[in-house]
């Protein structure tokens, strides 16, 4: 028989969800969310941080994006380019995640799949890592650091 969860114990468990269920979001969001992705950066801290490295290189072309306003100007960028948004045809998945929650804090390694022409015969386009580092706020927990590493 095993013994009940304590308190601090459910608690953990509760902020592991959360933030596996954001990191979930954030992909189905990717490929969906209207042009103004209110749904995409609520669920990031307003100074968030979003890059893509090939192992210590930023990747060319892939500025870090900082704050709520760059973020969106990255999205909508990738939008006018056809790799993200409802029109684009693309789907993100999440695979496998490991989630670390350290009291107000918490870091998550997620693999992922990108998808292309996904409505005729659907391809795979790109793969890798996502490294997050998440913050409790007010609000609840929130992404603060993307760093994106393809595989």
């Amino acid at each position: 028989m095993t013994e009940p969860m304590d308190a601090g114990a459910l608690r953990r468990l509760a902020d592991e969800l959360e933030v596996r269920n954001i990191i979930a979001r954030l992909a189905q969001l990717a490929d969906n969310d209207g042009d103004e992705l209110r749904d995409y950066l609520a669920l990031m801290t307003e100074d968030a941080v979003w890059e893509s490295r090939a192992g210590t290189q930023i990747i060319a072309g892939s500025p870090p994006r900082v704050g709520h306003a760059s973020i969106r100007e990255g999205a909508l960028e990738r939008r006018r380019d056809g790799v993200q948004g409802p029109e684009a045809g693309t789907l993100h998945t999440v695979n496998t995640t490991v989630v670390e929650v350290h009291g107000d804090r918490a870091t998550a390694k997620s693999y992922f799949m990108y998808l292309r022409d996904i409505h005729d015969t659907a391809r795979l386009a790109h793969a890798g890592a996502y490294n997050d580092e998440f913050r409790r706020t007010p609000q609840g927990w929130k992404l603060a650091r993307r760093v994106l590493t393809p595989r």
